[in-house]
């Protein structure tokens, strides 16, 4: 019966961590790539509009020339993407070839700035006024002022207007990097996750306790989102089963310690229903409470530190 749970708790670990490659590929990085296609397919219409005004115009032709080279090698997604033979669906997107790729679409966006009509530069230039007066930052509004202070048509309207979009590229760039660098710890921390809780199971085989530490993992951000009606970080729902799992083995071992008669924290139901009997009843509500909560593991691994950190009461006088 051991030896057909731990093979339950090895089964339960390579589906999860399918599902983590599956939410890192398809649920995190898809979206962001079919963003990233739509982005460069508007971006390729806008450089054949403006092929049409620069006809004979060599210098603006080459300009346009390159940066459809530069779109082609995006569009191609050969350093962004792979993808099964006649097959649709999105297997691989390296977070960190994403957040480059979108970099270079940012920089192909302020090329094509620099070769639009006057009419589409004043629309642009409104444009980015809205997009300077909407944010809440410090200094937005002077930005947006100084932009209304130009005509559309002069040096100093276009020069700034590449300066802010760079500005504003350069914060989108610098948030979707941040949150992606986020979203590989988390990964990452799964993965290892997994392999502790594989370890721990094969050596001491407390499956029962890390599949419903798991579930209450599960259940937290479940709840949370049902009660605030708000979304959760990827972080946050990839990681919470997995440290719940271990949260609950390690909340189960604290239990015990602290109910030991030598300390008497904790009262003697939880003696025979921890770490010794992870079976009972008590101990699999015990281990669902840990993977739910926690602040429940930070709180009594604090009462355990501060026991055994107490020093020794002094002997009776005599």
């Amino acid at each position: 019966m051991i030896r057909d749970d731990r093979w339950m708790l090895a089964l339960v670990c390579v589906c999860y961590l399918t599902i983590v490659y599956i939410t890192s590929r398809g649920l995190i990085a898809a979206p962001r790539y079919r963003l990233l296609e739509a982005r460069i397919r508007d971006c390729r219409a806008r450089a054949s509009v403006l092929a049409g005004p620069a006809a004979g115009d060599s210098e603006r032709s080459a300009s346009l020339a390159a940066l459809s080279s530069r779109l082609d090698d995006l569009e191609l997604g050969r350093a962004v993407v792979w993808r099964l033979a006649q097959s649709s669906w999105v297997v691989a997107i390296p977070l960190s070839k994403l957040a480059a790729a979108w970099r270079v679409l940012h920089s192909a966006e302020r090329r094509l700035l620099r070769l639009e009509t006057p009419a589409e530069r004043a629309s642009s230039l409104q444009f980015t006024r809205l997009v300077l007066l909407d944010s809440q930052r410090a200094g937005d509004t002077d930005l947006a002022a100084q932009l209304a202070a130009h005509p559309p048509d002069s040096p100093q309207a276009e020069a700034l207007l590449l300066a802010v979009n760079e500005l504003l590229h350069q914060r989108e760039d610098s948030a979707a990097e941040l949150e992606y660098e986020q979203q590989r710890i988390a990964l990452w921390l799964a993965m290892t996750g997994l392999g502790a809780l594989l370890l721990v199971g094969l050596v001491l085989g407390h499956t029962t306790t890390m599949l419903f530490g798991a579930l209450g993992g599960f259940l937290s951000p479940v709840i949370g989102v049902l009660r605030s009606q708000r979304h959760s970080s990827w972080g946050v729902l990839v990681l919470a089963p997995v440290g719940g799992a271990l949260a609950a083995t390690g909340g189960l071992l604290l239990v015990r310690m602290l109910a030991d008669p030598r300390l008497s924290v904790l009262g003697t139901v939880f003696l025979d229903s921890s770490w010794n009997s992870p079976d009972q009843p008590v101990a699999m509500a015990t281990a669902l409470l840990f993977g739910f909560s926690g602040t429940l593991f930070s709180r009594l691994a604090l009462t355990a530190t501060g026991q055994i950190a107490a020093p020794p009461d002094p002997p009776p006088h005599q």
